[in-house]
């Protein structure tokens, strides 16, 4: 209720003429706008405060209880706030979704977006967080200044390569998880429908070379975690085509990628890349021709995950790949990052685990496999966001990870 005496929801049209649809008098109703209207996410208090005793027990005096309980013991923050239940998603508004650099306030649609699935997909509560600032030291600082308050951060829609120096650093600084999941998130969920592809066609991942089109975030961290989980070889390739090691125009990231990529020492465009790769995965946008795809090797796979146009239409896909995924709800297969960082959060937080490891993302990345293992067909190689079998499963294979790795805390 006093949320609606704040931000009235109305059916009827404002004295500026705006409707609760969010556009004006005599425009055609958008249920974009109408679902937006007021935000999409509020805070529930957890307890009742029905009368006085609940105001004394909530609030002062015994908030003070609590309080000095937890200035002498430190851990018991866990137990007596939120603060093991809940996620800041932070961002700069500079790589949004489809959307590029709009700034903080354009991106908070999608930040609300991103908290609900937390809570949907994984019930962890999230705090949409958006900051006015560019500069990586001063959002390092800024994110270590609140982070006593929240058990993780999800980094979201950071331009590269900032974000990997914004996660490195701020991992340094501070106990909690951080978890930039433009990257990670979209490793896990390839790495997992990779797995399920190799599985159905009987071959193993030592036995796939992948050319990965993008070395921005998510290219450089599905390169790493192929890497790590085995594959044959992997060669990524941005605008000026495959990143090696030859090359004296590379970031200091880059550089490091062409360190551990591209055992073939393959060099040039990313078309002469795929001549005879097992493995296409698109993270950049634009647009691979049919002649590069055609020189695949038999019975590939193509992930094309770029939104709303994948790099290579799945109605050319299928004319020449065994497995076709894309990054859109209409095509099957798709890469959809709600699959890993709901329940990569809820296993860390279970645990209170004090970093994501590699070795959480594999864990993850295999318990998400599992999911569809004895349901496997070329339309699914990967499940469904909805099915209530990821969460947990992703849940308790990461909570695992975290106490062998000894990151975690109970």
């Amino acid at each position: 209720m006093a949320a609606e005496m704040v931000n009235p929801r109305s059916d009827k049209a404002s004295d500026s003429g705006e409707g609760a649809d969010g556009v004006t008098d005599g425009e055609p109703f958008d249920p974009a706008f109408a679902l937006h209207r007021g935000g999409k996410m509020a805070v529930q208090a957890t307890v009742p405060v029905r009368d006085r005793d609940d105001l004394s027990l909530a609030y002062t005096p015994g908030v003070a209880k609590v309080c000095s309980a937890i200035a002498e013991q430190p851990e018991l923050v866990h137990d007596y706030t939120w603060k093991s239940q809940v996620v800041a998603v932070v961002t700069d508004g500079s790589a949004v979704l489809g959307l590029g650099d709009i700034g903080p306030e354009a991106s908070l649609p999608v930040m609300e977006g991103k908290a609900i699935l937390f809570k949907q997909f994984g019930g962890v509560d999230a705090v949409p967080i958006a900051l006015d600032c560019r500069d990586v030291d001063e959002i390092v600082e800024t994110v270590v200044r609140f982070a006593p308050s929240f058990g993780g951060v999800n980094l979201e829609d950071i331009s590269a390569p900032r974000c990997f120096e914004i996660e490195r650093k701020l991992q340094e600084r501070v106990d909690i998880p951080i978890f930039h999941d433009d990257q990670h998130g979209t490793a896990v969920v390839t790495l997992a429908a990779l797995r399920n592809a190799a599985k159905l066609t009987d071959r193993a991942l030592g036995q796939l070379r992948a050319v990965i089109s993008g070395a921005g975030a998510a290219g450089v961290a599905i390169a790493r975690i192929l890497t790590e989980a085995g594959i044959g070889d992997v060669a990524v390739c941005d605008r000026k085509g495959v990143v090696s090691l030859d090359r004296e125009d590379l970031t200091e990231v880059k550089r490091e990628l062409a360190g551990f990529t591209n055992k073939a020492g393959l060099t040039g465009s990313l078309e002469a890349a795929m001549d005879g790769a097992d493995v296409f995965i698109g993270v950049s946008g634009g647009t691979v021709p049919e002649e590069a795809v055609a020189k695949m090797a038999p019975g590939a796979f193509i992930f094309a995950m770029a939104n709303p146009n994948p790099e290579i239409h799945p109605e050319v896909a299928h004319q020449h790949a065994a497995v076709v995924a894309t990054g859109r709800s209409d095509f099957p297969n798709q890469i959809n990052n709600v699959l890993a960082f709901p329940g990569i959060f809820a296993g860390a937080l279970q645990v209170r685990a004090s970093r994501i490891t590699e070795g959480m993302k594999l864990a993850a990345a295999e318990a998400l496999a599992s999911v569809v293992a004895d349901e496997l067909s070329a339309d699914k190689v990967i499940p469904s966001p909805f099915d209530e079998r990821v969460a947990p499963a992703v849940t308790a294979a990461v909570a695992a990870a975290a106490r062998a790795e000894g990151v975690a805390r109970r």
